[in-house]
Protein backbone atom coordinates (compact mmCIF):
# COMPACT_ATOMS: atom_id res chain seq x y z
CA UNK A 1 0.00 0.00 0.00
CA UNK A 2 1.32 3.32 -1.30
CA UNK A 3 0.34 6.41 1.48
CA UNK A 4 0.87 8.90 -0.99
CA UNK A 5 -1.88 11.70 -0.05
CA UNK A 6 -2.40 15.39 -2.03
CA UNK A 7 -3.94 18.44 -1.49
CA UNK A 8 -4.52 22.17 -2.90
CA UNK A 9 -4.43 25.70 -1.79
CA UNK A 10 -7.93 26.41 -0.86
CA UNK A 11 -8.75 29.43 1.57
CA UNK A 12 -9.28 28.16 5.15
CA UNK A 13 -12.38 27.05 7.35
CA UNK A 14 -12.89 26.53 11.18
CA UNK A 15 -14.13 24.11 13.53
CA UNK A 16 -16.40 24.98 16.56
CA UNK A 17 -15.27 25.99 19.62
CA UNK A 18 -14.72 22.70 21.53
CA UNK A 19 -11.96 22.07 18.69
CA UNK A 20 -10.24 25.16 19.69
CA UNK A 21 -7.45 23.88 21.90
CA UNK A 22 -5.15 26.92 23.09
CA UNK A 23 -1.56 26.39 21.20
CA UNK A 24 0.40 27.22 25.02
CA UNK A 25 -1.19 23.64 25.92
CA UNK A 26 -0.19 21.74 22.84
CA UNK A 27 3.56 22.84 22.78
CA UNK A 28 6.06 20.17 22.39
CA UNK A 29 9.91 19.20 22.46
CA UNK A 30 11.65 20.40 19.62
CA UNK A 31 10.69 19.24 16.02
CA UNK A 32 12.69 16.20 14.41
CA UNK A 33 11.62 17.41 11.77
CA UNK A 34 14.37 19.60 9.58
CA UNK A 35 14.57 21.16 6.43
CA UNK A 36 16.62 19.46 3.59
CA UNK A 37 17.71 21.59 0.65
CA UNK A 38 15.42 21.62 -2.29
CA UNK A 39 16.13 23.01 -5.62
CA UNK A 40 13.30 25.10 -7.11
CA UNK A 41 13.35 23.73 -11.12
CA UNK A 42 11.07 26.96 -11.78
CA UNK A 43 12.55 30.35 -10.21
CA UNK A 44 9.45 32.59 -10.16
CA UNK A 45 7.08 30.01 -8.76
CA UNK A 46 7.94 25.91 -7.04
CA UNK A 47 5.44 25.47 -4.81
CA UNK A 48 4.80 21.38 -3.95
CA UNK A 49 1.37 20.32 -3.37
CA UNK A 50 1.61 16.24 -4.01
CA UNK A 51 4.44 13.54 -3.04
CA UNK A 52 4.76 9.81 -4.00
CA UNK A 53 7.46 7.62 -3.25
CA UNK A 54 8.06 3.70 -4.58
CA UNK A 55 10.77 3.40 -1.91
CA UNK A 56 12.98 5.78 -0.07
CA UNK A 57 15.27 6.14 -2.85
CA UNK A 58 12.63 6.86 -5.72
CA UNK A 59 10.20 9.89 -4.06
CA UNK A 60 8.21 12.38 -6.81
CA UNK A 61 6.96 15.52 -5.35
CA UNK A 62 5.39 18.03 -7.97
CA UNK A 63 3.34 21.26 -7.88
CA UNK A 64 4.72 24.42 -9.92
CA UNK A 65 8.12 22.91 -10.17
CA UNK A 66 8.89 18.76 -10.24
CA UNK A 67 11.55 17.63 -8.58
CA UNK A 68 13.02 13.78 -7.35
CA UNK A 69 14.91 12.35 -4.53
CA UNK A 70 17.35 9.01 -5.11
CA UNK A 71 18.25 8.68 -1.66
CA UNK A 72 21.20 11.35 -1.45
CA UNK A 73 19.72 14.87 -3.09
CA UNK A 74 16.53 16.06 -4.67
CA UNK A 75 17.36 17.02 -8.46
CA UNK A 76 14.43 19.31 -10.21
CA UNK A 77 13.36 17.88 -13.43
CA UNK A 78 11.19 19.44 -16.37
CA UNK A 79 7.66 18.45 -16.98
CA UNK A 80 5.30 19.50 -19.46
CA UNK A 81 3.45 23.13 -19.46
CA UNK A 82 4.91 23.63 -15.91
CA UNK A 83 6.89 26.40 -16.44
CA UNK A 84 6.39 28.29 -12.72
CA UNK A 85 4.42 31.12 -14.61
CA UNK A 86 1.00 29.97 -12.52
CA UNK A 87 -0.47 28.62 -16.13
CA UNK A 88 -0.72 25.13 -15.52
CA UNK A 89 0.26 22.64 -12.26
CA UNK A 90 0.40 19.12 -11.10
CA UNK A 91 -1.59 18.44 -7.97
CA UNK A 92 -1.34 14.72 -7.67
CA UNK A 93 1.28 12.23 -8.38
CA UNK A 94 1.57 8.69 -8.06
CA UNK A 95 5.14 6.80 -7.67
CA UNK A 96 5.14 3.02 -9.38
CA UNK A 97 8.88 2.29 -9.52
CA UNK A 98 12.10 4.03 -11.19
CA UNK A 99 10.57 3.95 -14.56
CA UNK A 100 6.85 4.76 -13.86
CA UNK A 101 5.27 7.11 -12.40
CA UNK A 102 1.93 9.19 -13.05
CA UNK A 103 0.97 12.99 -12.12
CA UNK A 104 -2.13 15.15 -12.82
CA UNK A 105 -3.32 18.56 -13.04
CA UNK A 106 -4.49 21.31 -14.80
CA UNK A 107 -3.78 23.87 -17.30
CA UNK A 108 -5.41 27.22 -15.59
CA UNK A 109 -4.33 29.92 -17.94
CA UNK A 110 -4.06 29.55 -21.83
CA UNK A 111 -6.37 28.29 -24.82
CA UNK A 112 -7.22 25.36 -23.81
CA UNK A 113 -7.71 25.08 -19.94
CA UNK A 114 -8.31 21.62 -17.76
CA UNK A 115 -7.23 18.07 -16.65
CA UNK A 116 -3.53 17.49 -17.70
CA UNK A 117 -1.94 14.01 -17.44
CA UNK A 118 1.77 13.27 -17.45
CA UNK A 119 3.70 10.07 -17.59
CA UNK A 120 7.24 9.38 -16.10
CA UNK A 121 8.97 6.78 -18.42
CA UNK A 122 12.58 6.65 -16.35
CA UNK A 123 13.77 9.51 -18.66
CA UNK A 124 11.67 12.12 -19.12
CA UNK A 125 7.87 13.29 -18.18
CA UNK A 126 5.58 13.33 -21.54
CA UNK A 127 1.99 13.90 -21.33
CA UNK A 128 -0.24 11.39 -21.65
CA UNK A 129 -3.85 11.50 -23.76
CA UNK A 130 -6.83 12.51 -21.36
CA UNK A 131 -9.56 10.31 -21.83
CA UNK A 132 -12.40 11.39 -24.05
CA UNK A 133 -14.35 13.68 -21.67
CA UNK A 134 -18.31 14.69 -21.72
CA UNK A 135 -18.74 16.87 -25.05
CA UNK A 136 -18.71 20.86 -23.91
CA UNK A 137 -17.08 19.78 -20.74
CA UNK A 138 -13.93 20.78 -18.90
CA UNK A 139 -12.48 18.85 -16.55
CA UNK A 140 -10.04 19.56 -13.54
CA UNK A 141 -8.17 17.07 -11.52
CA UNK A 142 -6.63 17.58 -8.12
CA UNK A 143 -5.86 14.24 -6.34
CA UNK A 144 -3.90 10.60 -7.56
CA UNK A 145 -4.02 7.78 -5.41
CA UNK A 146 -2.86 3.91 -6.59
CA UNK A 147 -2.74 0.46 -5.34
CA UNK A 148 -0.53 -1.07 -8.16
CA UNK A 149 0.75 0.00 -11.26
CA UNK A 150 -3.01 -1.41 -12.54
CA UNK A 151 -5.19 0.20 -10.72
CA UNK A 152 -4.63 4.21 -10.46
CA UNK A 153 -7.06 6.39 -9.58
CA UNK A 154 -6.99 10.31 -10.41
CA UNK A 155 -10.14 12.69 -8.59
CA UNK A 156 -11.53 15.93 -9.73
CA UNK A 157 -14.85 17.82 -10.94
CA UNK A 158 -15.85 18.36 -14.06
CA UNK A 159 -18.74 21.11 -15.76
CA UNK A 160 -20.06 20.76 -18.64
CA UNK A 161 -21.75 23.63 -20.31
CA UNK A 162 -25.07 24.27 -23.10
CA UNK A 163 -26.07 26.39 -25.70
CA UNK A 164 -28.31 28.49 -23.25
CA UNK A 165 -25.92 28.82 -21.21
CA UNK A 166 -26.76 26.56 -18.22
CA UNK A 167 -24.39 24.05 -17.10
CA UNK A 168 -23.88 20.37 -14.84
CA UNK A 169 -21.55 19.92 -12.88
CA UNK A 170 -19.94 16.49 -12.17
CA UNK A 171 -17.91 14.14 -9.71
CA UNK A 172 -14.65 13.30 -12.10
CA UNK A 173 -13.15 9.72 -10.92
CA UNK A 174 -10.43 8.70 -13.66
CA UNK A 175 -9.14 5.07 -13.27
CA UNK A 176 -5.85 3.50 -14.91
CA UNK A 177 -6.03 -0.34 -15.38
CA UNK A 178 -2.76 -0.36 -17.11
CA UNK A 179 -4.17 -0.25 -20.05
CA UNK A 180 -6.10 2.84 -20.49
CA UNK A 181 -7.45 5.78 -18.48
CA UNK A 182 -11.81 5.43 -17.85
CA UNK A 183 -13.60 8.14 -16.93
CA UNK A 184 -16.75 7.93 -14.65
CA UNK A 185 -18.85 11.05 -13.72
CA UNK A 186 -21.16 11.74 -11.39
CA UNK A 187 -23.66 14.21 -11.46
CA UNK A 188 -24.21 16.78 -8.21
CA UNK A 189 -27.04 19.32 -7.52
CA UNK A 190 -24.13 21.75 -7.11
CA UNK A 191 -20.92 22.02 -7.76
CA UNK A 192 -18.64 20.03 -5.83
CA UNK A 193 -14.71 19.79 -5.83
CA UNK A 194 -12.86 16.37 -4.72
CA UNK A 195 -9.50 17.54 -3.69
CA UNK A 196 -8.05 14.31 -1.71
CA UNK A 197 -8.12 10.81 -2.43
CA UNK A 198 -6.49 7.33 -1.27
CA UNK A 199 -7.02 3.46 -1.06
CA UNK A 200 -6.02 1.06 0.93
CA UNK A 201 -7.02 -1.66 -1.55
CA UNK A 202 -8.75 -2.15 -5.37
CA UNK A 203 -12.05 -2.78 -3.11
CA UNK A 204 -11.57 0.41 -0.92
CA UNK A 205 -11.05 4.07 -1.32
CA UNK A 206 -12.11 7.39 -0.49
CA UNK A 207 -12.71 10.75 -2.17
CA UNK A 208 -13.01 13.92 -0.30
CA UNK A 209 -13.78 17.65 -0.79
CA UNK A 210 -16.42 20.61 -0.37
CA UNK A 211 -19.64 20.84 -1.22
CA UNK A 212 -21.43 23.96 -1.55
CA UNK A 213 -19.18 25.05 1.85
CA UNK A 214 -20.34 21.22 3.41
CA UNK A 215 -17.83 18.53 4.04
CA UNK A 216 -17.73 16.01 1.27
CA UNK A 217 -16.84 12.19 1.25
CA UNK A 218 -17.71 9.37 -1.37
CA UNK A 219 -16.28 5.97 -1.08
CA UNK A 220 -15.39 3.61 -3.68
CA UNK A 221 -16.50 -0.09 -2.93
CA UNK A 222 -15.29 -1.97 -5.97
CA UNK A 223 -18.21 -1.21 -7.97
CA UNK A 224 -19.54 1.75 -7.72
CA UNK A 225 -18.53 5.74 -6.09
CA UNK A 226 -21.18 6.37 -3.60
CA UNK A 227 -21.30 9.24 -1.34
CA UNK A 228 -21.17 8.66 2.89
CA UNK A 229 -22.45 11.10 5.33
CA UNK A 230 -20.16 13.42 7.33
CA UNK A 231 -20.91 14.93 10.49
CA UNK A 232 -23.06 18.45 10.23
CA UNK A 233 -23.43 21.31 12.27
CA UNK A 234 -19.70 22.30 11.88
CA UNK A 235 -20.66 25.93 12.21
CA UNK A 236 -22.11 29.10 10.01
CA UNK A 237 -19.35 29.49 7.96
CA UNK A 238 -17.53 26.95 5.33
CA UNK A 239 -16.50 24.04 6.20
CA UNK A 240 -14.34 21.60 4.16
CA UNK A 241 -12.01 18.80 3.52
CA UNK A 242 -8.47 18.49 1.62
CA UNK A 243 -7.14 15.56 2.23
CA UNK A 244 -7.78 11.81 3.33
CA UNK A 245 -5.63 8.32 4.11
CA UNK A 246 -7.25 5.12 3.89
CA UNK A 247 -5.52 2.70 6.10
CA UNK A 248 -8.00 0.04 6.37
CA UNK A 249 -12.14 -0.39 5.77
CA UNK A 250 -12.72 0.66 9.20
CA UNK A 251 -9.94 3.35 9.93
CA UNK A 252 -9.96 6.11 7.83
CA UNK A 253 -8.94 9.97 8.52
CA UNK A 254 -9.92 13.21 6.63
CA UNK A 255 -8.91 16.54 7.43
CA UNK A 256 -9.37 20.05 6.49
CA UNK A 257 -10.92 23.22 8.24
CA UNK A 258 -14.16 24.36 9.23
CA UNK A 259 -15.61 27.96 10.38
CA UNK A 260 -17.45 28.20 14.03
CA UNK A 261 -19.19 31.63 12.74
CA UNK A 262 -19.59 33.55 9.69
CA UNK A 263 -17.18 33.78 6.85
CA UNK A 264 -15.15 36.82 7.72
CA UNK A 265 -15.91 37.20 10.88
CA UNK A 266 -14.29 34.08 12.16
CA UNK A 267 -10.92 32.53 12.38
CA UNK A 268 -11.11 28.64 10.83
CA UNK A 269 -10.00 25.67 12.58
CA UNK A 270 -8.47 22.76 12.15
CA UNK A 271 -11.03 20.16 11.15
CA UNK A 272 -10.13 16.09 11.51
CA UNK A 273 -12.92 13.77 11.05
CA UNK A 274 -12.35 9.58 11.25
CA UNK A 275 -14.30 6.66 9.69
CA UNK A 276 -14.46 3.93 11.78
CA UNK A 277 -15.67 1.63 9.15
CA UNK A 278 -19.70 2.65 9.92
CA UNK A 279 -19.62 6.53 10.57
CA UNK A 280 -17.52 9.22 10.07
CA UNK A 281 -17.21 11.70 13.39
CA UNK A 282 -15.20 14.18 14.49
CA UNK A 283 -11.85 14.11 16.80
CA UNK A 284 -11.09 17.12 18.49
CA UNK A 285 -8.01 18.62 17.33
CA UNK A 286 -5.50 21.58 18.50
CA UNK A 287 -5.02 25.57 16.92
CA UNK A 288 -2.79 27.98 17.40
CA UNK A 289 -4.84 30.27 18.90
CA UNK A 290 -7.10 31.37 17.74
CA UNK A 291 -6.10 35.08 19.77
CA UNK A 292 -8.30 36.51 16.60
CA UNK A 293 -10.52 36.29 13.79
CA UNK A 294 -7.35 36.69 11.26
CA UNK A 295 -5.82 33.31 12.95
CA UNK A 296 -6.82 31.18 11.20
CA UNK A 297 -5.87 27.55 11.17
CA UNK A 298 -6.50 24.99 8.43
CA UNK A 299 -5.36 21.33 7.70
CA UNK A 300 -4.07 20.70 3.77
CA UNK A 301 -2.60 16.99 3.78
CA UNK A 302 -1.95 13.85 6.02
CA UNK A 303 0.18 11.17 5.90
CA UNK A 304 0.51 8.16 7.75
CA UNK A 305 3.13 5.56 9.16
CA UNK A 306 1.14 3.55 11.19
CA UNK A 307 -2.48 3.22 12.62
CA UNK A 308 -1.09 5.14 15.77
CA UNK A 309 1.63 7.36 13.67
CA UNK A 310 -0.40 9.77 11.65
CA UNK A 311 0.99 13.56 10.47
CA UNK A 312 -1.83 16.44 9.41
CA UNK A 313 -0.11 19.74 7.92
CA UNK A 314 -1.10 22.85 6.70
CA UNK A 315 -0.53 25.87 7.86
CA UNK A 316 -1.84 29.13 10.64
CA UNK A 317 -2.17 33.03 10.29
CA UNK A 318 -0.44 35.26 12.36
CA UNK A 319 -3.14 36.69 15.02
CA UNK A 320 -2.19 40.81 14.50
CA UNK A 321 -3.82 40.51 10.94
CA UNK A 322 -0.42 41.05 8.90
CA UNK A 323 -1.09 38.02 6.81
CA UNK A 324 1.94 36.32 7.75
CA UNK A 325 1.37 32.61 7.59
CA UNK A 326 3.18 29.41 9.27
CA UNK A 327 3.66 25.98 8.77
CA UNK A 328 1.39 23.98 11.15
CA UNK A 329 1.59 20.04 11.66
CA UNK A 330 0.31 17.76 14.16
CA UNK A 331 0.66 14.53 15.14
CA UNK A 332 -2.02 11.45 16.09
CA UNK A 333 -0.10 8.48 18.69
CA UNK A 334 -3.28 6.63 18.90
CA UNK A 335 -4.86 8.35 21.17
CA UNK A 336 -4.92 12.18 20.60
CA UNK A 337 -3.91 15.04 17.99
CA UNK A 338 -0.98 17.30 19.41
CA UNK A 339 0.49 20.23 17.80
CA UNK A 340 4.49 19.21 16.83
CA UNK A 341 6.95 22.01 16.61
CA UNK A 342 7.40 22.47 12.43
CA UNK A 343 10.61 24.10 10.61
CA UNK A 344 9.29 27.83 8.57
CA UNK A 345 12.46 28.57 6.45
CA UNK A 346 11.31 31.88 4.32
CA UNK A 347 14.27 33.59 3.60
CA UNK A 348 12.23 36.65 3.25
CA UNK A 349 10.88 39.54 5.55
CA UNK A 350 7.19 38.16 5.03
CA UNK A 351 6.61 35.12 6.79
CA UNK A 352 4.91 32.87 4.04
CA UNK A 353 5.49 28.95 5.05
CA UNK A 354 2.80 26.08 4.68
CA UNK A 355 2.99 22.45 4.21
CA UNK A 356 0.55 20.81 1.71
CA UNK A 357 1.62 16.74 0.76
CA UNK A 358 3.65 14.15 2.41
CA UNK A 359 5.21 10.35 2.00
CA UNK A 360 5.86 7.75 4.10
CA UNK A 361 8.66 5.84 1.34
CA UNK A 362 9.92 3.59 4.69
CA UNK A 363 9.07 3.01 8.62
CA UNK A 364 9.91 5.97 10.21
CA UNK A 365 10.97 7.76 7.38
CA UNK A 366 8.58 11.00 7.07
CA UNK A 367 8.49 13.61 4.59
CA UNK A 368 6.44 16.67 4.04
CA UNK A 369 6.40 19.21 1.90
CA UNK A 370 5.56 22.84 0.38
CA UNK A 371 6.32 25.86 0.13
CA UNK A 372 8.73 28.61 1.95
CA UNK A 373 8.72 32.55 0.56
CA UNK A 374 11.82 33.17 -1.56
CA UNK A 375 11.79 36.60 0.08
CA UNK A 376 13.69 39.40 -2.21
CA UNK A 377 14.30 36.62 -5.29
CA UNK A 378 10.42 36.34 -5.35
CA UNK A 379 7.91 33.69 -5.68
CA UNK A 380 7.16 31.06 -3.86
CA UNK A 381 10.15 28.34 -3.40
CA UNK A 382 9.95 24.27 -2.99
CA UNK A 383 10.16 23.23 0.82
CA UNK A 384 10.58 20.07 2.16
CA UNK A 385 11.20 18.87 5.67
CA UNK A 386 12.54 15.33 6.78
CA UNK A 387 12.43 12.84 10.09
CA UNK A 388 13.70 9.90 10.59
CA UNK A 389 12.73 10.01 14.15
CA UNK A 390 9.65 11.29 14.13
CA UNK A 391 7.15 9.75 16.53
Amino acid sequence: MKLTFNAVMFLGLALGAVQSVPAIAQANAGSTFQVVPTPNGNKANSSIFAASASSATDIWAVGDSTMHFDGTKWTAFAAPLINGELTADLQGVVDISSTEAWAVGNVTLGANPGQIIEKWDGTKWSLFPNPTLLPNSQGDLFAMTSTSATDIWAVGNLVQTFSNGGSTSYNLFEHWDGTSWTPTFINTAGFEGLTGVSADATNDAWAVGDNGGSTLAIHWNGAKWAAVATPDNLGEGPNQLNAVVALAPDNAWAVGYSTPGLAGQSATLTLILHWDGTTWSIVPSPNVGPNSTSQSNRLLGITANSADDIYAFGSYFAADGSGHQMTLLLHWDGTSWTIVTSPNPTKGNFLDDLLFAGVVPAPGNVWIFGNEDEGAQGGMGTLAIHSTTAK
